[in-house]
């Protein structure tokens, strides 16, 4: 019988055995409207025409309303089921049930037309079972992008590939996205708590290594606060990414998905957010986006021209 992923029990089978965290209330900055604009309908229907997966709907992103009303949606490829199984994250987990769908970047590069997007971007689960993590499925889905409307810009949020050769990296780099995006999601000291399955330092060479591949492609990650971290431990991965030459960062709330998910530390105040926005412009990051609701790919195509903007007034082109 195969899975319901709709039951939290069978999307997130690893997590049944761990107790249950108390979710505390939501402070009111946090708090959004319900999804129910025309645009956020149009779009969803072309998400469902296409038979597209959004992380969007998996993650339970909270402005979800807000981007669809506007035409923007986070396409998720690969299929809909993680085999990692970080504590934080809703996307459903376990053994996919099947191969990468060939025809899969074609749909997408097909709904991105329709939408008429100026920007998108493209993230997936892992894919630890594929030889290369698909990092040949990314490329294919650029390149089709690419075929079928041109003057798109192109983001990805990749998974960290840790058990393919590394080589396959440049597979990826190759197809030319203009923006690279892998999240390291938390500080080097919780990792074993929230992204097991995962290296800090694998994760940061990643990102290293593309722009030393290419150093044209803009380089983006992201964390989340609230886990558990302390102030100290987020300047200091501020400081290994730019040691790692990324261009761009991203920092919002962590949100509890369930009970049987990681525990919400502390709802970070606004406050606190435009300090550390405040110390990642001063460590010379070209773009920076650090507020309660934000997600990595939330006004993505807005950041993608101050981040464009920004490199050009640095290398006195603007």
């Amino acid at each position: 019988m195969p899975r319901d992923l709709k039951i939290p029990a069978q999307r997130h089978p690893e997590k049944q055995r761990r107790p249950d965290a108390p979710q505390p209330k939501k402070p009111d900055w946090i708090r959004v409207k319900a999804p129910v604009s025309e645009g956020y309908k149009a779009t969803a229907a072309i998400m469902r025409e296409n038979r597209l997966t959004t992380v969007c709907e998996e993650a339970g992103c909270p402005n979800v309303g807000e981007c669809w009303s506007q035409g923007h949606a986070t396409m998720m490829i690969m299929g809909e089921v993680c085999t990692r199984a970080c504590t934080f994250c809703n996307i459903a987990t376990g053994k996919p049930p099947e191969p990468l769908d060939v025809f899969e970047p074609g749909r997408v590069a097909d709904a991105v037309q329709k939408l008429g997007l100026n920007h998108v971007v493209i993230t997936s689960v892992d894919r630890d079972d594929v030889e290369d993590g698909g990092a040949e499925h990314f490329a294919q889905t650029i390149r089709a992008i690419r075929h079928r409307a041109p003057d798109t810009t192109i983001e990805i949020l990749t998974p960290d590939f840790i058990k393919a050769d590394p080589d396959v990296l440049r597979v990826v780099v190759e197809a030319k996205p203009d923006v690279f995006n892998h999240n390291l999601e938390t500080v080097p000291g919780l990792y074993p708590e929230v992204r097991p399955g995962a290296r800090y330092f694998h994760s940061l060479r990643l990102l290293q290594r593309v722009k030393e591949m290419d150093p044209s492609i803009f380089t983006k990650s992201g964390i989340m606060v609230g886990l558990g971290e302390d102030r100290q431990a987020v300047l200091q991965v501020m400081d290994d990414m730019r040691a790692a030459d990324i261009d761009f960062l991203t920092i919002g709330q962590y949100l509890q998905p369930t009970p049987k998910h990681h525990r919400v530390d502390r709802f970070v105040t606004p406050e606190e957010f435009a300090g550390y926005e405040k110390a990642a412009w001063g460590k010379g990051f070209l773009m920076v986006s650090a507020t309660p609701l934000t997600r990595s790919s939330y006004h993505a195509g807005d950041d993608f021209q101050r981040l464009r903007a920004e490199r050009e007034r640095r290398l006195g082109l603007g």
